[in-house]
């Protein structure tokens, strides 16, 4: 055999693989494989050399033979350049090395991008019938998108080379994609290549596979759980099948999967079907390779994009409104046609309004946009999906609006974006405010406890308003990279309220739904997998059993167990908000609403309807909404790769930092122990934050809460620098660096899909520089100005404000104020002061920072007229109608940052004034002596106990005791 290489590639660099390094450092097969292709390249470039010693020699040959076997289980799950090449590399490893050099160095250099696209081909050629050429790369020689497909079933040699020749036969120039085949024997395998090649698109499989791998998995054996075969060896033809599938689309739900079958197929396409696109007898090459490229052609469609770019190459007389329209206004004008150059003339010809005709509408669709999220819905795992043109921010006000009526009950994270408090205030709700855990050495919180959420509900419950509370709001994943158990959280929740809303906050994980640990712990997967689990005859055998073993328990002893609701009345109602264009590919402001709502259609349709159509302008932008279609394309034919960087790219930077002795003196890239309480982590140890290991699978399968590895908080204490001043007046100022956010002694950078490992260097290169001058700094400092660097270290280190709780609002503003729970109504608060009437000028008044703190500590009510915000940590600490406290006024002064939102620095705090808070008790007592008595069995009341402690909730949990609330 020989092996021709055309044409000659340049010099690769040096190879990246240490002499024995282990392949557990690495953070991914992707980088191992790459890794050890570079290493194979330079070891056989030493071994073509005539000079060289024989002992080394020696020592060069062990290590490419076990580089090449290591490589080659690798190989076995892809394409390109796969199983057979590196057979055939084996072979002239014992004396051809120049040859082995020089394709190991294509296949390097391919791998990494270098030459994607190119026409450089590695010829394997012999005397076996399927002798053929092999594409380096992805993309085919004409430009045409290229995949691969995954056949699971255990062939011979023949039956494979047969397979992959009638196919092969088939491909015509005008087919608009181009594939290869990856050939795996067994269940393992199958998922093995699912998580390692990314570029898999379909796969084909025939119901004789083995259980088992033959290969010798030890060189990445720890990037993966061990497979549990459930003795499907024994299992009849059809079912080993549809297992199968099940567990390849769990890992990768966008998968096209086709069934081979030998007989009956018409019976298994009855019962089973629809775990399949299509059943196909072993005969029909054809048509399975017609769906192959209609699947994927199925995502690649873009409904929207599609029908803007016909309407832009259409000659068209505008008489409407949009001069910019067609460019009209830019083009021929002296004096900004610089607008034409910079944008392109695309941008103006694709301007149009939904009421010129030509393209759908966003407000009432019926053609390509309608199209278009029905699609986004699909890939996102939703029941509905809506576009949003104007931010996340948006979206929250519409869900939010479209729910909840004045004075019904939301609870609420504190610490949430603004928009959920302005929304509320809009909507005139009752705000219970739920407290995160604190992290004050970070000047940071994490997220609300689960404790906190249902001792809250039980409060209600308790007191006979539970029926009043409507929705519950929370942020996953939150800013600094907190994700919540979703499915917990709605299963315990469900157990006290079964008919409770959420609304999940993913404005910064919307890429998560491509990635099969991070999935399960989205809104729209939770909510699916509950609807289904909650509907079988296994559930309610659950749930009986936990009813009886909780029975009897009270409130404070319900809230440390795990609950499960009933499943006679429980609803899924599940909203998520996403900022498409934060961690995926849109432009500014395009985002999404993907809705699991089981009583969408009966109860909030109309709702929905009219809340979209309050908010949502009646001239969006088109080119927003078209790169949401082209963004959907995206994530669902390469999101999994593109997330898979995103996370290894993250890792590389921790990594970087903590082995550089210069850089891990001054900075810190926190992990799951520190941002994590060690109570919400029953896993127990710190999490290995790559893609992969059973570590991580483990803990988010596990604990409470889990840390996000794409967000780098980084603790710059060392420095001496606050955070707010080490964003502008080093990273951005001096290295043009642009992070997330800040803390009083963090800054958060986070890697994303567009994250390339040149930005990753140059963000390295940023940290050192910024060590180095640090240290050149203090060299010249002299005694006094060295002692001023060490407690501004130790100030940001060791001295660090207690982030206040959530104080109550005011007596005037709570929902009962006889009560013990703790919602009020900001709107009242907040419209309080807009009185036209000249005798209610006296409404409001500023005070210094001193002066409220002299009335509170003389026992005086000092009540907040606005919401007060600093950014950093930005949420707010206080809002209207809320009580001044000692823990936040001495959080306010110690606060070092330049930019608070609501506080005048001339005149102080803008507050309510005695008359103001006398009116408000007046109203409110006029509208609590017209209402109604609240029921006190609520939506899902137990009835009381017979030993006299608090009704039961009975509900449970996988493996772990749960309650219920009915």
């Amino acid at each position: 055999m020989t092996v021709k290489i055309e044409p000659t590639l340049p010099k690769s660099p040096s190879p990246q693989l240490a002499d024995g390094q282990s392949a557990a450092a690495y953070n991914s097969v992707r980088q191992l494989r790459v890794d050890l292709w570079w290493s194979i390249a330079d070891v056989s470039r030493r071994l073509s050399l005539s000079s060289l010693d024989p002992l080394v020699r020696e020592e060069l040959l062990t290590t490419l033979r076990r580089e090449l076997g290591d490589v080659e289980t690798l190989e076995n799950y892809y394409a390109f350049p796969g199983r057979r090449l590196v057979s055939t590399l084996r072979s002239l490893a014992e004396s051809s090395h120049g040859d082995v050099w020089r394709a190991a160095d294509a296949i390097g250099h391919t791998l990494v991008g270098d030459v994607a696209g190119t026409n450089i081909r590695i010829q394997v050629a012999g005397d076996s019938e399927d002798s053929e050429s092999i594409q380096l790369g992805v993309g085919s020689q004409d430009g045409r998108p290229a995949f691969e497909v995954l056949v699971v079933a255990d062939l011979s040699s023949t039956e494979e080379g047969k397979l992959r020749r009638d196919l092969a036969r088939l491909r015509r120039p005008e087919d608009a994609f181009t594939y290869e085949l990856v050939f795996v024997p067994s269940l393992e395998d199958a998922m093995v290549a699912l998580l390692v090649n990314a570029n898999i698109q379909a796969a084909i499989i025939r119901p004789d596979f083995r259980a088992r791998s033959t290969v010798d998995l030890s060189v990445i054996r720890h990037f993966f759980a061990e497979v549990d075969a459930e003795d499907i060896d024994s299992r009849p033809a059809a079912e080993r099948a549809y297992l199968l599938v099940d567990r390849l689309t769990k890992i990768r739900p966008e998968l096209d999967p086709y069934l081979i079958g030998h007989a009956a197929i018409e019976q298994v396409a009855i019962q089973q079907g629809n775990r399949f696109d299509r059943v196909f007898l072993h005969q029909d090459a054809l048509e399975l390779h017609l769906s192959i490229l209609r699947g994927v052609g199925a995502r690649y469609e873009t409904p929207f994009f599609t029908a803007l770019t016909k309407y832009a190459r259409k000659p068209t007389g505008v008489f409407h409104a949009l001069p910019i329209s067609r460019g009209n206004s830019v083009v021929n004008s002296q004096w900004i046609h610089d607008m034409s150059d910079f944008y392109g003339l695309n941008v103006f010809l694709a301007e149009t309004s939904a009421t010129s005709g030509g393209l759908d509408s966003l407000l009432d669709p019926v053609g390509p946009m309608k199209e278009a999220q029905r699609l986004a819905a699909r890939a996102f795992g939703a029941r509905q999906t809506f576009f949003v043109t104007n931010g996340t921010s948006t979206a929250n006000k519409i869900v939010t609006q479209s729910l909840i009526a004045p004075y019904d009950v939301v609870m609420l994270d504190r610490n949430c974006h603004k928009s959920h408090h302005y929304a509320q205030m809009l909507a005139g709700t009752n705000v219970a405010y739920l407290d995160s855990y604190s992290l004050d050495e970070h000047s940071m919180y994490g997220a609300v406890p689960l404790s906190e959420i249902k001792r809250t509900l039980l409060t209600y419950r308790r007191e006979g308003r539970l029926d009043k509370v409507k929705l519950i709001s929370l942020t996953n994943c939150t800013f600094d990279g907190i994700v919540y158990d979703v499915e917990r959280v709605m299963t315990e929740c469900l157990a006290i309220k079964p008919d409770l809303v959420f609304l999940w906050d993913e404005a910064w994980f919307a890429f998560a739904r491509f990635h099969p640990v991070y999935r399960r712990r989205t809104a729209m997967a939770a909510a699916a997998t509950l609807s289904e689990r909650f509907r079988s005859p296994e559930y309610r055998e659950e749930y009986e059993r936990r009813c009886a073993e909780l029975d009897g328990l009270s409130d404070d002893e319900l809230i440390h167990e795990r609950l499960l609701p009933d499943p006679d009345k429980v609803r899924i109602r599940a909203y998520a908000t996403q900022s498409t264009h934060k961690t995926l590919t849109s432009l500014r402001q395009g985002s999404m609403i993907h809705i699991y709502d089981e009583d969408f259609g009966e109860r909030n349709a109309e709702s929905f309807h009219e809340a979209y159509m309050t908010h949502t302008s009646t001239s969006p932008n088109y080119q927003v909404l078209a790169s949401l279609d082209v963004g959907r394309r995206q994530v669902e034919l390469e999101g999994f790769d593109l997330v898979q960087r995103q996370i290894e790219l993250a890792m590389t930077i921790r990594d970087r930092i903590a082995a550089h002795p210069r850089l891990s003196k001054y900075f810190k890239v926190l992990g799951s122990s520190d941002l994590i309480p060690d109570e919400y982590r029953p896993w127990g140890r710190e999490c290995p934050l790559h893609f992969g290991p059973v570590a991580m699978e483990q803990a988010w399968g596990m604990d409470e809460f889990v840390l996000d590895p794409c967000r780098l908080t980084i603790q710059i204490s060392a420095t001496g620098i606050d955070g707010d001043h080490f964003k502008t007046d080093y990273l951005m100022d001096q290295w043009g660096i642009q992070v997330n956010k800040t803390s009083r002694n963090t800054v958060l950078a986070m890697t994303n899909i567009g994250t390339t490992r040149s930005s990753v260097a140059y963000l390295l290169e940023a940290l050192l520089g910024i060590a180095e001058h640090i240290e050149a700094e203090f060299e010249q400092m002299g005694p006094l100005s060295r002692k001023a660097f060490e407690r501004r270290v130790t100030s940001l280190t060791s001295d660090h404000p207690p982030l206040p709780d959530f104080s109550a609002f005011h007596d005037a503003f709570r929902g009962d104020p006889k009560g013990t729970a703790q919602d009020g109504n900001i709107r009242r608060a907040y419209f309080l002061t807009y009185r036209e009437e000249v005798d209610d000028s006296d409404l409001c008044e500023y005070i210094s920072s001193a002066e409220v703190r002299r009335r509170v500590e003389a026992g005086e009510p000092v009540v907040s007229a606005i919401f007060v915000t600093p950014y950093p940590p930005g949420f707010p600490v206080l809002v209207p109608g809320q009580l001044f406290s000692r823990d936040i006024l001495d959080f306010m002064d110690a606060l070092d940052t330049r930019e608070v939102h609501g506080l005048d620095h001339i005149h102080g705090y803008r507050v309510l004034s005695r008359r103001a808070l006398t009116k408000a008790r007046q109203e409110q007592k006029k509208r609590m002596d017209s209402r109604r008595p609240a029921s006190r069995s609520g939506t899902s009341a137990a009835p009381e106990s017979s030993n006299g402690k608090e009704p039961a909730p009975v509900d449970v949990v996988d493996k772990e005791p749960v309650a219920t609330s009915s």
